[in-house]
């Protein structure tokens, strides 16, 4: 733990630094601001001023440090890799940044593309973390962390393998929707990721793998 003490601080400055910004861009933003988008970039959930410039970075700070905390306490973390433990670092710094911004700029009257940078940012991640699954190993807190995955390390390489595939092809979908922007092709894709290596991880087991 000590050894990650001062990027553990940086990054989480770097998470709530966006206060600063909201702070610069108090006087030009109305008493509630929209945090929220459905279809068509619509506006379908609000909050107060002093939610979007302090809560949510405040938030998110506060979930960077519990799941950097998380995965430093995990008893297996010598099976995370160097490069996923940046990506564990610097994802919620990057989100709190960007999900700000474009809260900060619809505030202001600046018109954002807030569906397009939204799957383009899930889309990227996905494929960046689809890159790195199949080369993690066991561990509790990073992978595909399910018990037939974590009682058997040929069930956790292959599912990883086949989730690292999944992801980058679902990254590429995300990135695809960008300039389609399907509410329900977002649900669609999640589900299926999420459930298609969790039953092959389970038939895996049932046959004795």
């Amino acid at each position: 733990m000590k050894k990650y003490l001062k990027k553990i601080i940086i990054t989480s400055i770097i998470t709530a630094l966006p206060m600063l910004v909201g702070i610069l861009l108090w006087n030009k933003m109305p008493d509630t601001v929209a945090t929220h988008w459905g279809s068509g970039n619509e506006a379908n959930g609000w909050s107060s001023k002093v939610f979007a410039v302090f809560g949510m970075p405040f938030f998110l700070t506060l979930i960077h440090i519990f799941s950097i905390c998380i995965t430093l306490n995990d008893p297996k973390k010598q099976n995370i890799s160097q490069k996923m433990m940046t990506l564990i670092f610097w994802v919620i710094p990057v989100v709190s940044w960007l999900g700000c911004m474009m809260t900060y700029s619809a505030a202001v009257g600046i018109k954002v593309n807030i569906g397009l940078i939204t799957n383009i940012i899930v889309g990227i991640i996905f494929l960046v973390v689809g890159n790195y699954i199949p080369k993690s190993k066991q561990s509790y807190t990073v992978g595909i962390k399910l018990p037939w995955t974590l009682n058997s390390t040929e069930n956790w390489n292959r599912t990883s393998r086949l989730a690292g595939k999944l992801w980058i092809i679902g990254g590429i979908a995300f990135i695809g929707n960008a300039f389609l922007q399907y509410s329900w092709l977002l649900i669609v894709l999640i589900v299926l990721l999420a459930g298609i290596p969790a039953v092959y991880s389970f038939v895996l087991y049932r046959k004795g793998i």
